[in-house]
């Protein structure tokens, strides 16, 4: 393998370098500071262990979460000595499955894969195994999840379930409720299902369901419709937070500030609309790009190295309203 042939070489300059009575250098590493470029053409300094590179795809990296996502991972790796191929989808299932030719023909060791349809992704992922390429699915679970080598992601489920159980606190009688949701990503699927669960046999009416791909701008246009069709809707649930802010302005423009809004993600920019005393934003059911991304980047070097890991691992999610934001602060991630 290509990895085997490195190391020889590597071992081989050693051993001339040593029998040749090669100089050393003098003073600390940075004293001495040797760059090499590597695929990316990025630096690296000759004592940093590059043997892994990895590649990312995700869903859509104009998304905050998911640029969040992907800087964790980049951090952890580069912590680490390991380069990342990162690469955006936007929201595009046939670009991904390009996307992921690309990156095994970059020979990569390990690819971390957020699906932008769970569905669809299928030929890609068969294509990494047949290239023998461990794949850490995080965040969004490919609908074969047992053909992937891990899943790092939150609980989804338990996200959608607390934005339920908020509504009943402040709507005890019922009310009528539109979803904007995406059936393709099954991360958005979990928290829709999670807070039907909630508010079943609570005298709630699902009035609307939309797909709006979890996308600012669709959510913005498809409650500006629904607002002009509906003149008694109690409450709007999100399958994400960018959903929500798109909602949130539809809202503004219309002067129907009496909806209440939920999301899920805990993403700085809702997190600003509950520091406000006055907004139609309720709450927003947190999840940590950051942890998921070192999760994901510890999965994939246990898998390279034959270690044991978690096959399933669901970071904790929990609900941030305008009486516990300042806990968690404004200005980044949990």
């Amino acid at each position: 393998m290509k990895k085997n042939v490195v190391k020889i070489s590597l071992l081989l300059i050693f051993v001339v370098s040593v029998l040749m009575g090669c100089k050393k250098n003098a003073g600390t590493p940075e004293d001495n500071a040797v760059v090499e470029v590597d695929a990316q053409g990025g630096e690296r300094s000759e004592e940093t262990d590059m043997e892994y590179r990895f590649g990312l795809t995700c869903i859509d990296m104009s998304n905050p979460y998911f640029n969040s996502l992907q800087l964790s991972i980049e951090t952890e790796l580069s912590n680490q000595g390991y380069t990342l191929i990162s690469k955006d989808a936007a929201l595009n299932s046939d670009l991904q499955i390009q996307q992921i030719q690309e990156l095994i023909e970059a020979e990569v060791d390990a690819v971390f894969l957020c699906p932008v349809d769970w569905e669809e992704i299928e030929p890609a992922v068969q294509a990494l195994k047949e290239a023998e390429i461990p794949i850490v699915n995080i965040d969004t679970q490919v609908k074969n999840i047992d053909e992937v080598d891990a899943f790092v992601g939150s609980d989804n489920k338990n996200a959608g379930y607390l934005c339920g159980e908020d509504l009943i606190e402040r709507c005890p009688n019922g009310g009528r409720v539109v979803i904007l949701e995406c059936p393709t990503m099954n991360s958005i699927n979990e928290r829709i299902t999670g807070f039907e669960e909630a508010i079943a046999n609570q005298g709630f009416e699902i009035v609307a369901r939309i797909d709006t791909q979890g996308d600012l701008e669709q959510s913005r246009i498809a409650m500006e419709s629904l607002l002009k069709e509906h003149s008694d809707i109690d409450a709007i649930m999100c399958g994400n937070d960018q959903s929500a802010l798109g909602a949130l302005v539809s809202l503004g423009v219309a002067q129907r500030e009496e909806i209440l809004i939920y999301g899920v993600d805990g993403s700085p920019d809702l997190k600003k609309e509950l520091e406000k005393s006055e907004t139609a934003i309720a709450g927003t059911a947190a999840q940590s790009p950051i942890n998921i991304g070192r999760t994901a980047v510890a999965t994939a070097l246990a898998i390279l190295s034959g270690e044991d890991y978690e096959k399933f691992t669901f970071e904790q999610t929990f609900f941030i309203n305008q009486k516990n934001v300042e806990l968690y602060g404004i200005d980044g991630w949990q």
